[in-house]
């Protein structure tokens, strides 16, 4: 085998490639664990800092959760209870509503471009509606079940409770294909709330504390967020008042997070574990 020499101009740019990489991972919390050539490597784990602590409807089944210009969109599940809200973030006034009818059990939401997407549990039907004023533009249909929607708005990311996430084109809203999440050899299933946040697929583990960092390009959870202690028990008012509903704020980099019939929604900081 032939063997390169390596000059002082490699070295040096070995070394510059070194140190930027190390200030891109530690300046921005959100490209941390982003490189998938090492499958090998364990996901990064993180816990987190409370923010600031906003107030949200404990009669909230939260199913889907989004953010955009100062207002937080709310899909609610439950038959007879399942809504769409438009919520004020600083004081949790709701300023716009529409219900589904009594047979849907609302699931999660998205937002692409200026329309909104919900999704229902085991109905197979879809709502898009207009983000203006929640006009109903049209259904749409899906195979099976339905728990979590994100969006990179070129496309819309469906979970069903497996360890696959389909992948939806934004505009038809057809399948295109499907990401098996895995770490490393372990499929990851119970895949619920969905949240699309700097490149990465956020998803709440359903009946968890956690949630998992997904590379959409392969599947691979490249971090895990332990939100044990995040709300007290003494206002989970019900076995499952569980923690499931995320949304970003890609302006401010902001990162939201609740639960069903929680009394509160936090926006919190990442910390990856060993550096606090």
């Amino acid at each position: 085998m032939m063997r390169q020499s390596i000059g002082p101009s490699n070295v040096k740019r070995a070394f510059s490639s070194l140190v930027t990489l190390f200030f891109l991972t530690s300046c921005h919390p959100f490209l941390a664990g982003q490189s998938h050539s090492i499958s090998t490597l364990s996901p990064q784990e993180y816990t987190f800092a409370i923010v600031r602590v906003f107030p949200h409807d404990t009669t909230a089944y939260t199913q889907g959760l989004a953010y955009r210009d100062g207002f937080l969109y709310e899909g609610t599940g439950r038959n007879g209870q399942s809504r769409l809200r438009k919520v004020r973030l600083e004081t949790g006034e709701v300023v716009q509503q529409t219900n589904l009818a009594p047979e849907f059990f609302g699931e999660g939401i998205t937002i692409v471009k200026n329309r909104v997407l919900q999704i229902t549990w085991t109905s197979q039907v879809g709502f898009e509606y207009d983000l203006k004023d929640f006009h109903l533009l049209r259904r749409f249909s899906y195979p099976g079940e339905g728990w979590g929607l994100a969006s990179s708005n070129e496309e819309v990311f469906l979970s069903d409770g497996t360890s696959e996430i389909r992948v939806l084109d934004a505009e038809s809203l057809q399948e295109k294909r499907r990401i098996k999440v895995h770490s490393g050899a372990t499929s990851i299933d119970r895949l619920n709330e969905l949240e699309f946040v700097e490149g990465q697929i956020f998803a709440n583990v359903w009946h968890s504390n956690r949630i998992a960092r997904i590379s959409p390009q392969t599947g691979e959870v490249v971090g895990w967020i332990d939100l044990t202690g995040l709300l007290s028990p003494v206002y989970r008012l019900e076995p499952e008042a569980v923690l499931n509903g995320i949304a970003y704020d890609p302006a401010q980099k902001r990162l939201f997070v609740t639960g069903k019939l929680w009394p509160s929604i936090f926006e919190i900081r990442l910390i990856p574990k060993g550096h606090q």
